[in-house]
């Protein structure tokens, strides 16, 4: 009997199998990301809870190590996370404060400069400028504080997220080690070795993200500061407060902070006092590009730029500011679970 000729050949119909896996993981992401949004009330305190139990997870352990009650270390643990967050938020907040008058005026001082000296445009009016600035950073703060918690104020929305956040970390950091046993249970049957390793492998991608990035926030920070401290440009303390959470954002955060910080040296110290800042900024970013992320960051996921600033974008347009520093981490954990799954499918092959 002759076997029927297929309808379509073979090339065809590896195409439109691929075609059809790619449809179908979109949706499922689709799906995944629009429950998101629409619970990112129990969300958002979930993965900043992450966060936090991967930054301190370390201390955690160690803790425990000592003979410390899990949940005494535990608690102890979201203690310091409290005093360091809490500090840390207010001396960025004191600091933007007390020279945040200073650094509006001299950023409209420096857009006047440009003005007048490459004469960009007779109708260009720098307080036109400055309002629909502000117009722009008022219309998206309200955008990203609605995002956060529906029909709750900002304040309210923060101190409701945090706390949950701050819960939920100290119970994450206390039951951790019944994470595989859970995943165990959840997975199907057989793949429960599968499931676990992936989960470890995602969660050390975003523990070193979170640690190595931090390490070298606070690098940035501090010697950015000190540039600019040395070369008396006002605002200092605050542009470099800037820089330390402008560090969670890839690229576009040190982008942003610091053309901010040049600006505010042109406007008040000058043409070269301005390129001096220049200078220190981009040292700064080589020295972090070129030896504190090789060394840091040598042992995460590494990504490319253009897949960074993708998932940044990606994230600002579903979450806002939020989003954006979420996608990183988030995109590490993605990219961590995918190389557990091909090491897992190379295994399978060779032992076949």
């Amino acid at each position: 009997m002759q076997t029927p000729k297929p309808l379509l050949p073979e090339g065809a119909r590896r195409t439109a199998a691929w075609c059809g896996v790619v449809l179908l993981v979109t949706g499922v992401a689709a799906v995944a990301v629009w429950l998101c949004i629409v619970f990112k009330t129990a969300v958002t305190p979930v993965l900043l809870a992450l966060l936090g139990t991967a930054l301190l997870g370390p201390v955690h352990r160690r803790m425990t190590s000592h003979g410390v009650n899990r949940s005494l270390a535990a608690a102890v643990t979201c203690a310091v996370l409290l005093a360091v967050v809490g500090g840390a938020g207010y001396i960025v907040v004191a600091a933007l404060v007390e020279t945040g008058d200073q650094i509006v005026q001299s950023l409209k001082d420096a857009g006047q400069w440009v003005v007048d000296h490459f004469q960009v445009a007779d109708d260009i009016d720098v307080n036109d400028l400055e309002a629909s600035g502000r117009k722009l950073v008022e219309k998206f703060g309200a955008t990203a504080a609605g995002g956060l918690l529906t029909g709750l104020s900002l304040l309210g929305s923060l101190v409701a997220t945090s706390v949950l956040a701050l819960l939920l970390t100290f119970f994450f950091l206390r039951d951790a080690d019944r994470a595989a046993h859970l995943a165990h249970s959840l997975a199907p049957r057989g793949t429960g070795d599968m499931v676990e390793a992936m989960g470890r492998r995602a969660f050390e991608a975003v523990q070193g993200f979170m640690r190595g990035t931090t390490l070298i926030a606070l690098i940035d920070a501090v010697c950015i500061t000190v540039g600019l401290l040395i070369l008396r440009v006002p605002g200092a303390v605050g542009l470099g407060a800037l820089v330390l959470v402008g560090a969670y954002i890839p690229y576009l955060g040190a982008f942003i902070s610091g053309a901010v910080a040049v600006l505010v040296a042109l406007a008040d110290r000058g043409f070269a006092i301005a390129l001096w800042a220049l200078g220190v900024v981009l040292a700064v970013q080589v020295l972090e590009g070129h030896i504190l992320q090789p060394m840091i960051q040598s042992r995460t996921v590494q990504m490319h730029p253009a897949m960074i600033l993708i998932a940044l974008t990606a994230g600002a347009s579903v979450a806002g500011i939020l989003g954006m520093l979420l996608a990183v981490p988030l995109c590490a954990a993605a990219f961590g679970i995918i190389g557990e799954l091909r090491k897992g499918r190379v295994g399978l092959e060779d032992g076949a």
